[in-house]
């Protein structure tokens, strides 16, 4: 009985599991289409409405799903300097999010910035925290080099990249690197939701300051395109898939997480060649893939020991 019943209990473990990488999953695609959507919107108005507009719509979406779940409100002085800090690189981010998009291609954008994202922020980890890696960690990070020199297409255009084309994106990998950064330096101080929704706030602030010059309030300047676009990637991107995102974290373990940021590109790739027939790079793809293999490879120590601990429990 005991033997039934310990197998009853882990099928619905496994069942339970499952729902949320499929959560997890649908979040990275949504966060991936975001990068089409945003292009649409950023086309039907410019960088600093859109930025503004993204995070104002996702601050109120954000509302009810912390009365929902009903997260602690509440945090420590440190805490709140490093959500601030947190708001105001991720304002930086937005707009060189829109900024990209309206030069560059929502695809491209999409696969570099969440490419290279990881190997910045093990980079900048290294150098700020004295993080001590060992010779396979070293192997991977010199994978994930050689991802970004492909995805950067250095070997046949060499500095080419820093045009204004691939600059706004490149920007935008240093500075959600630093948000990462601040944001695992943050996690035991407050919780998740509430951390979101504190940098939702300064982030939509500091966009509206900038917004202003070009009078974001008069809404009916805005066209259909734009409203229902912003809509997507405040509402859907920026509060639906950053729920599923944080609670579906919480049940498959944190340190799984970068994996599936690489599904981002696939949402970014697929709905940009539909949206704008964009054409993908094949060094594009092959930059993504080892970057991919650079992030499972420096977390293998942990997958391990994460797989042997569930088989002895």
């Amino acid at each position: 009985l005991t033997t039934i019943s310990s197998c009853a209990s882990s099928r619905r473990m496994d069942k339970n599991k499952t729902k949320y990488i499929i959560g997890m999953i649908v979040a990275m695609l949504i966060w991936g289409v975001a990068w089409t959507s945003g292009k649409a919107a950023v086309e039907h108005s410019n960088a600093q409405i859109s930025s503004f507009w993204r995070y104002a719509i996702s601050l109120i979406g954000m509302l009810p799903v912390i009365w929902y779940l009903k997260e602690p409100l509440k945090t420590d002085k440190i805490g709140l300097i490093y959500m601030t800090i947190s708001g105001i690189l991720t304002a930086t981010f937005s707009y060189l999010f829109f900024a990209g998009l309206s030069h560059g291609d929502a695809g491209y954008g999409g696969t570099m910035v969440t490419s290279l994202v990881p190997l910045i922020t093990y980079i900048l980890s290294i150098i700020i925290f004295k993080t001590v890696v060992n010779k396979r960690q070293i192997i991977a990070l010199c994978i994930g080099f050689l991802g970004a020199v492909i995805l950067l297409n250095i070997p046949i255009n060499g500095l080419d990249f820093l045009n204004v084309n691939s600059s706004y994106f490149l920007g935008a990998a240093f500075v959600w690197s630093l948000v990462t950064i601040l944001t695992q330096k943050v996690a035991n101080r407050v919780k998740p939701m509430f951390y979101t929704l504190v940098v939702f706030f300064v982030t939509g602030l500091v966009n509206m300051f900038f917004a202003l010059p070009y009078h974001p309030f008069e809404i009916t300047n805005f066209d259909f395109v734009f409203w229902i676009n912003i809509l997507f990637v405040g509402l859907l991107s920026g509060t639906f898939a950053t729920a599923i995102f944080f609670i579906s974290a919480s049940k498959i373990g944190a340190h799984n997480t970068g994996i599936f940021m690489f599904i981002v590109p696939i949402g970014a790739i697929i709905s940009s060649i539909f949206a704008y027939n964009e054409q993908i790079e094949f060094s594009t793809i092959i930059g993504c893939c080892l970057s991919f293999l650079s992030v499972v490879l420096f977390n293998f120590n942990g997958l391990k020991k994460k797989k042997n601990s569930n088989n002895l429990n």
